[in-house]
C-alpha cells in the first residue's frame, strides 16, 4: 500500500466536512470574512449558513442537485457554498468574467438551479432546464456526497467540466493548523481559489474579501485588514511591481507570498524579495484535476521545490511530472479520463530534477519547438526581465515555414524609450547570452495591461502574432 493509499482509507474514517463546521462554529466572535469595510465574524458565518436553509428548501434544492453560484467571494455567496456541501448538492462557482461561456458551462454541468449575487451581496435566483444528465454526475448523485464542478480549458481551447467530491477536499484541512489572514485573490470559479477559501475558513483564519484585483484594491485591502497571506500569480506581482504600488501601503503585515498556476521568472522573484524583504516566499504547485499539492521551496529565492506529501506520490517520466493524488478529481464531464490504470496522470509540465527537489520549465504544450530543438519561454523571459526598462516579458512561439515554430517577444516598459534603440539592445543581450534559436525573432511593445489575462496569467499566443 502506497502512502497516497495509506491516508486515503484512514481519511475515509473521518467526517470531514462535520469535522470542519463543528470547527467553524467553535470560532464564534474571531474574524471569518473582510469584506466591503466590515468584519464577518465566525458565528455570524455559521448563522448565514443556518439561514440558507430555507431558500433551499423554497426551491427543493436536495442531495446530487446541481447548483450554480455566480458572483464573487462576499458573506452570502460563501455561507451559500457551506449551505450546498452540508446539503449534499454539487456547486459549480462561476464569476462574471465567464459571462460569455455561462450557458455553455451549464450545459457541461447540467445546472439545474442558479444563485447570481451582485457587488453588494444581494442574490436573485432562476431555474433552469438541464437538457440531459450528464452520466458521470448521475453515477455520483447516487453515492449523495456533495461535489465541486470547475472548468479548464485544454489545448484546443474546449472548456472540459471537472468534478471533484467535496468530501475528499476537506479532508485535507481536518488536520488542525495556525490559522491565517488570507487574501482571497485567487477567482472564485478556479480550484486554486476554492482551496484558499476552504484553506483560510477551516484553520480559524480569516478570508480576505478584494472588491478588484487590481494592484490598489489589492493592496489597499491588504493594509485596512493587516492581512498575512497573499496568494497570487507570478504575473500579478509582477504587475504589481511595475505599478508601483506597494510602496504607497502599509503591508508589512504580510509575512508570507506564495505564487503558483504558472511559472515564476527567476528575475521577478529577485525583484519580489527585495520589494518585500520582511515576506518569505512559497512556490505552489497543483492542478485542477489533482488538487494542491504539499510544496517546500529549497530556499526563499529558489524556484527548486519539493512537491508531494501525505496524500500524493509523485515521479518523473521522461522529463515529466507525473502525479497520483487522493484527492483528485471524480473525472472530467466532458472529455476522457486522463488516469492511467494505476491512477496516475500525466500533468504536462516538464521539469529538471535534483535529488528531492525539482524546477519546473514550463508545460509542453507552450514550449516552441523550433526545428526540433526546445525553447522554454520562462528562460528567455526572465533574461528578458533583466533589462532595466523592461518590466512585463512574455514569450511565445510563432509558425515559420522552415523552423517548425520561432520565439517571438512581447515587452513592456518602465519609461517610453525609442524602439530601434531598445530592440537591439533587447537582441544583443539576447546574443550574449543564449543559444541563437533561443533569441526572439521580432520584439513587440505593448502595455502590461496587454499581456494579462482576466485570471492574472500570461496571455500566451503560442500560434500568432
Amino acid at each position: 500500500m502506497t502512502a497516497s493509499d495509506a491516508s486515503a482509507a484512514a481519511a475515509e474514517r473521518v467526517d470531514a466536512i462535520a469535522v470542519i463546521e463543528d470547527r467553524m462554529r467553535g470560532a464564534g466572535a474571531s474574524p471569518a470574512l473582510y469584506w466591503n469595510g466590515s468584519i464577518v465574524s465566525y458565528r455570524e458565518l455559521c448563522d448565514e449558513i443556518d439561514r440558507w436553509n430555507a431558500a433551499l428548501d423554497e426551491h427543493a434544492i436536495g442531495p446530487g442537485d446541481v447548483c450554480a453560484i455566480v458572483g464573487d467571494y462576499s458573506p452570502a455567496a460563501c455561507s451559500l457554498i457551506f449551505g450546498l456541501v452540508r446539503r449534499r448538492a454539487i456547486i459549480v462557482p462561476l464569476t462574471l468574467a465567464v459571462r460569455n461561456e455561462t450557458g455553455e458551462f451549464f450545459e457541461i454541468a447540467g445546472v439545474q438551479h442558479v444563485f447570481r449575487f451582485d457587488a453588494g451581496d444581494r442574490w436573485t435566483y432562476e431555474r433552469v432546464s438541464a437538457n440531459a444528465v450528464n452520466p458521470l454526475i448521475a453515477s455520483f448523485r447516487a453515492q449523495r456526497r456533495p461535489g465541486l464542478v470547475v472548468f479548464t480549458s485544454g489545448s484546443t481551447g474546449t472548456p472540459k467540466g471537472i468534478l471533484h467530491d467535496c468530501e475528499r477536499l476537506f479532508r485535507k484541512f481536518v488536520h488542525p493548523r495556525p490559522g491565517r489572514r488570507t487574501v482571497l485573490f485567487l477567482m472564485f470559479d478556479h480550484f486554486g481559489g476554492f482551496n484558499t477559501l476552504l484553506s483560510a475558513l477551516a484553520y480559524g483564519g480569516s478570508g480576505v474579501c478584494v472588491p478588484s484585483r487590481s494592484p490598489d484594491a489589492v493592496c489597499r485591502a491588504i493594509e485596512s485588514s493587516r492581512a498575512d497571506l497573499l496568494p497570487s500569480t507570478p504575473t500579478f506581482l509582477n504587475l504589481l511591481l511595475a505599478a508601483g504600488t506597494y510602496r504607497h501601503y502599509e503591508l508589512d503585515s504580510v509575512t508570507l507570498i506564495t505564487y503558483g498556476t504558472e511559472v515564476m521568472p527567476e528575475a521577478t522573484l529577485a525583484k519580489l524579495r527585495r520589494a518585500f524583504p520582511k515576506a518569505q516566499f512559497k512556490q505552489t504547485y497543483g492542478l485542477s484535476e489533482l488538487g494542491v499539492l504539499h510544496s517546500k521551496s529549497e530556499s526563499d529565492g529558489s524556484l527548486w521545490m519539493r512537491i508531494g506529501g501525505e496524500g500524493f506520490d509523485v515521479k518523473v517520466v521522461d522529463g515529466q511530472l507525473w502525479v497520483r493524488a487522493a484527492s483528485n478529481m471524480v473525472g472530467y464531464l466532458n472529455a476522457p479520463q486522463p488516469f492511467d490504470d494505476e491512477g496516475w496522470m500525466c500533468t504536462g509540465d516538464d521539469v529538471d530534477v535534483r535529488g528531492e527537489y525539482v524546477l519546473i520549465k514550463g508545460r509542453r504544450s507552450e514550449m516552441i519547438n523550433v526545428g526540433g530543438l526546445k525553447v522554454f519561454p520562462a528562460e528567455v523571459e526572465t533574461l528578458l526581465l533583466g533589462d532595466g526598462n523592461v518590466v512585463e516579458a512574455t514569450v511565445y512561439g510563432r509558425k515559420h515555414a522552415l523552423m517548425g515554430e520561432v520565439p517571438h517577444a512581447r515587452v513592456s516598459l518602465r519609461v517610453p524609450e525609442d524602439s530601434r534603440a531598445l530592440i537591439e539592445r533587447l537582441r544583443r543581450l539576447c546574443v550574449e547570452n543564449l543559444a541563437r534559436y533561443k533569441i526572439p525573432q521580432r520584439f513587440t511593445i505593448v502595455e502590461p495591461a496587454d499581456q494579462v489575462s482576466e485570471r492574472f496569467k500570461k496571455v500566451r499566443r503560442v500560434d500568432g502574432g
